[in-house]
């Protein structure tokens, strides 16, 4: 039996399989990006496709990311 904590199943993915996924996407993402980022979630504020709540907490959670990946 597969721990669910470290990678469950196959069919299941489990914390860890997501997180590869995650990565593999963000890195993706990172490479196709184009343009400063700062004013590209301004302009998507602006238009209301963001609030400022939605971006607060999106904020949060990259600096939380950040540091449990070594950074500051």
């Amino acid at each position: 039996m597969n721990n669910p904590l470290v990678g469950g199943t196959p069919q299941m993915g489990g914390p860890m399989g997501n997180f590869q996924q995650l990565m593999q996407q963000f890195n993706q993402f990172r490479q196709t990006f184009k343009g400063d980022p700062q004013q590209q979630v301004q302009q998507l504020m602006n238009s209301g496709k963001v609030s400022q709540q939605a971006y607060n907490q999106a904020y949060q959670m990259a600096q939380q990311f950040q540091r449990m990946m070594g950074g500051k």
